[in-house]
Order: C-alpha cells, then sequence, then structure tokens
C-alpha cells in the first residue's frame, strides 16, 4: 500500500519511510528518494521519470529516472506537497496505470514500486486552494502516519541525545561523550523548533566545542540555554529603503530554508 509521511521538517520522516522499505518483502530491492522541492519543475520531470537522448537541450544520452531505477522495491518522494499541478498529474498516472514514459519517450515503461511520500504541508489544505489535485492525494494516503514534533515527545530527547554522542562523526575526540544532569535539564526544556535535525546538530557542535569528557550547561548553545531570549540582528536605520528590507528579509528566508526558494516564496 502507497504511504503517506506527515510531520514536521526535521523529525525523521525519511526514517520512517526507510523502516517501511526495510520491514517489507521489497527490503532487498532499491530504495530510491528524491526531494521533490529541491529541483526546477523541468529538472523534477527528468530526474523521475527519465528521458531520452536528444529530448532537450543537453539530454546527450539516454537516462533511467529515479521511478524506473526503483523498479521492485521503494519509492520515497519528500517533499510531495513541493510537486508541480502538471508532474502530479503524470505521476498519478504512473500511480494508476504503473507504468511510465520518459521526456521525450514514446513507449510506456512497466514500473513497479510501492511509493511512500512525506510532506511538512497540510495537504487536505492544498486541495481546498488548488495547489494539489484531490485524485493525486487520495492515491498517495492509503495508509497515512503522523511523526510528532520533538517537542511533543521530550521522553525521546535523553536517548536521542546519547545516541548522536555516541555515534556522530566527532565520537572519536577525547571530549562530549556525554551530558551531565544540569545540561541535560536544559535540553529537555528546550522546544526544538528545528526538530530532531536541530538536536543533531547542536549535539555535533557541543561535542567538537566541550572542554572535557562531560558535557557541562556552559557548553549548550546560548539559544539552548536562554529560549526566550530576544536577539536584534538589525538596528533601526532611517535610510534604508523598502526594496532594501525586502531584499534582506529574502535572503534571510532563503537562509532559514537552506537555499530552498519554493518554501521561501511560500513563507
Amino acid at each position: 500500500a502507497n504511504v503517506l509521511v506527515l510531520g514536521e521538517s526535521g523529525t525523521g520522516k525519511e526514517l520512517i519511510a526507510r523502516a517501511v522499505h526495510e520491514k517489507s518483502q521489497r527490503r532487498n530491492k532499491p530504495f530510491v528518494a528524491i526531494n521533490c522541492g529541491a529541483l526546477r519543475e523541468t529538472l523534477l520531470e527528468s530526474e523521475l521519470f527519465g528521458h531520452e537522448k536528444g529530448s532537450f537541450t543537453g539530454a546527450y544520452t539516454r537516462k533511467i529516472g529515479l521511478a524506473e531505477a526503483a523498479n521492485g522495491g521503494t519509492l520515497f518522494l519528500d517533499e510531495v506537497g513541493e510537486l508541480p499541478l502538471s508532474i502530479q498529474a503524470k505521476l498519478l498516472r504512473f500511480i494508476q496505470e504503473g507504468e511510465i514514459f520518459r521526456v521525450g519517450g514514446k513507449d510506456s515503461i512497466k514500473v513497479d514500486i510501492r511509493l511512500v511520500s512525506a510532506t511538512n504541508r497540510d495537504l487536505e489544505q492544498e486541495v481546498i486552494k488548488g495547489n494539489f489535485r484531490e485524485d493525486l492525494f487520495y492515491r498517495i494516503n492509503t495508509i497515512t502516519t503522523v511523526v510528532p514534533a520533538l517537542r511533543r515527545r521530550k521522553e525521546d530527547i535523553a536517548m536521542l541525545v546519547n545516541y548522536f554522542l555516541s555515534s556522530g562523526m566527532h565520537r572519536h575526540l577525547n571530549r562530549g561523550h556525554q551530558m551531565s544532569e544540569d545540561a541535560m535539564a536544559i535540553m529537555m526544556k528546550y522546544d526544538w523548533p528545528g526538530n530532531i535535525r536541530e538536536l543533531q546538530n547542536v549535539c555535533e557542535r557541543m561535542q567538537i566545542l566541550a572542554e572535557g569528557h562531560t558535557i557541562m550547561p556552559g557548553d549548550l548553545p546560548d539559544v539552548v540555554r536562554n529560549p526566550d531570549q530576544k536577539i536584534v540582528t538589525d538596528d533601526y536605520d532611517p535610510n534604508l529603503t523598502i526594496h532594501e528590507l525586502e531584499k534582506r528579509y529574502i535572503l534571510k528566508a532563503l537562509n532559514y530554508f537552506e537555499g530552498n526558494k519554493t518554501r521561501a516564496a511560500h513563507a
């Protein structure tokens, strides 16, 4: 059955998708993932379905798409809510018919995959707004699972911290192998807006910068120790134009969403 994984960014939706794959009869076949929000529409279709030689400028050879590469296994569509409507129509046909057409190709290609999709958007609202096809929505959410935000499962924080400190790339350093009770209490109080991804990043930073074997409260980042503290980054400048303010805001949005223009535009 097709699976839809819902949850905020950084909650580990791809880990859920991989777990579904590893527990299935398809586990010995490929697990192929694609981030639907990271590519332009023209590139996304080529990445997903492949293309024939000469189908467009720069198509010097035939390319096998990720859907075809996942044949027999699992295709994971991350940020499926970012798909353009034109690609949604082709994806719907693929799901219904089990066949694809490469860009520039005339022959259909049969493909057998299990589809796992993930999004941090409210797809029901996107359907109402006309941004997501209703028929596709009902096709991809045969089974739906919601990954809760880390602030709603704080009992997992200690286990995750111990895991990241013991298995991270900096575990060979002779410091930051464990956390004091006071430091852990502070970590438990923080709401982690970036979820597990943010927690992992903080653990890596602490392990690098910690003074000794045990991470103490002073080793924690300021934002974790003082989450309510307001940080003023820009002083008022009466000579600053609206255009320049807008430019700075857009650049901050792009930085926040790690260069993803689509998500920054919707912010």
